[in-house]
């Protein structure tokens, strides 16, 4: 299969978090035309923007021929399969799951936007992504190790070391 990098972040703070997020990584891996090449370990975090319990957290590493709509859709698809409710901005979810790059593509549509427009804000996002990628470029960012400093006051710990395993 010739396809692209593409990377997801995953995260989930209702229900069982943990295991809503080993599941989705196991249906990322089954996603047609896409394989899952590494995953980061699993990271326990504050709520940025909201409240509710502590989120798991962790990112995947695709090689996928899907285009990003497609993937944007069939991610969707999974989150409604493990009950994503989308209530509010920043409400608690049992899965949630957003395309944070893809190649090096820049996009910018009304139903997706790469890169996501938060992932440098957020160490539950830069953390993982680093862990899998440390050399990390993304466009219109540059090298992502260079926005961790800025997110040093957000909480993140390492709750599953066996990153990088799909």
């Amino acid at each position: 299969m010739a396809g692209v990098q593409a990377f997801v972040g995953l995260g989930a703070n209702l229900g069982d978090p943990r295991r809503q997020v080993l599941q989705a990584l196991q249906s990322l891996d089954r996603l047609p035309n896409t394989r899952l090449v590494a995953r980061s370990s699993l990271y326990r975090t504050a709520p940025v923007d909201a409240t509710g319990p502590d989120y798991v957290n962790a990112v995947a590493a695709l090689e996928t021929a899907l285009p990003p709509l497609a993937l944007l859709r069939a991610l969707q698809a999974i989150e409604q399969l493990h009950g994503r409710e989308r209530s509010t901005a920043n409400a608690p979810r049992t899965l949630d799951l957003d395309l944070l790059l893809y190649g090096g593509r820049r996009i910018d549509e009304p139903e997706l936007r790469v890169p996501h427009p938060r992932l440098h804000q957020r160490a539950f996002v830069l953390r993982p992504l680093l862990e899998l990628a440390p050399d990390l470029e993304a466009p219109g960012l540059g090298p992502i190790v260079n926005w961790l400093d800025k997110t040093k006051h957000q909480v993140v710990q390492i709750i599953d070391d066996r990153g990088g395993l799909p």
